[in-house]
């Protein structure tokens, strides 16, 4: 299954000294990739500049969009953006790709929100108009990454991705878009299979993880976030203690979740949001004693 490799999804810029600080702080803590995602409303920002400015204030970790929203964009700019960014980075750039989730993002752009097919579709029309660019300017192509839990997104992946990432959410059924629930471990236990008797390629598995929580009691910990949180939309908070989207548990413990995770499913590229940057720290250190 190969060494674990480990992200975080930096959500917040902040100013520039804090975003430079944050880059900075995730390269010390051992993070071998830095993410942003392409959301909008206040607060957010623009992908490719801030993923720029970390390419030239560190040197190891590799830098890329967890995702790029693909239907926001007209395909010739998007190219442009990701191939500019991709030069400056020098061959550190992992471009995310997805077929976009939130219609009230789309709704606030102007921008029409078609059905899941259509987007679909859209995504995989990018890939091809993508890499052709690439070699047209002269640029090394990026390693690429297809997220998403769809059929058709882990159809597209299996055929064209270096990465494939499994967010493990699915929407619920007769609510707003972007409302989701979190499939248990034997639902990621179908997605992943689903993918595997499609792959046409070597694909790296990325996890996007939800939660984080170093505890010494992972079923306490499990239950209050089963309460809080409309993702957690599973039978019951036991669910959670199986469920790859969360680490629960001393450092020990969610390093031995990790390993066994990753004999299961092939989850070798563990990614983590923002809040977790420094909970999660010591979960990469204690893998890194480990064969």
């Amino acid at each position: 299954m190969g060494n674990f490799k480990f992200g975080v999804s930096l959500r917040e810029i902040g100013s520039r000294d804090a975003w430079i600080a944050k880059c900075r702080r995730a390269e010390e803590l051992g993070y071998d990739v830095i993410t942003v995602p392409d959301h909008l409303g206040t607060g957010r920002f623009a992908p490719f500049p801030v993923l720029a400015m970390a390419g030239a204030v560190t040197e190891r970790p590799r830098l890329g969009t967890l995702v790029s929203n693909v239907p926001f964009y007209n395909l010739a700019l998007f190219a442009r953006e990701a191939s500019s960014t991709a030069a400056l980075l020098d061959g550190r750039l992992d471009l995310g790709l997805g077929a976009g989730h939130m219609k009230s993002e789309f709704d606030a752009a102007g921008l029409p929100w078609h059905n899941a097919a259509t987007r679909i579709g859209y995504l995989g029309e990018s890939i091809g108009y993508l890499r052709k660019h690439f070699d047209d300017e002269g640029i090394a192509q990026p390693r690429l990454l297809i997220a998403g839990n769809s059929d058709g997104v882990l159809d597209l992946a299996a055929r064209h991705a270096d990465v494939v990432g499994f967010g493990g959410l699915r929407q619920q059924p007769g609510k707003p878009p972007g409302t989701f629930k979190l499939d248990n471990a034997e639902a990621m236990d179908e997605r992943v299979a689903f993918f595997q008797a499609r792959a046409t390629r070597e694909t790296e598995y990325n996890m996007l993880v939800q939660h984080v929580e170093i505890t010494g009691d992972r079923r306490a910990a499990a239950e209050a976030w089963h309460e809080k949180t409309e993702r957690s939309a599973v039978a019951d908070a036991g669910e959670l203690l199986d469920a790859p989207q969360l680490v629960l548990g001393t450092v020990e413990e969610i390093a031995g979740q990790l390993v066994a995770r990753r004999e299961r499913y092939g989850f070798s590229y563990i990614t983590v949001f923002e809040h977790a940057l420094e909970t999660f720290a010591p979960v990469i250190e204690e893998l890194s004693k480990r064969p």
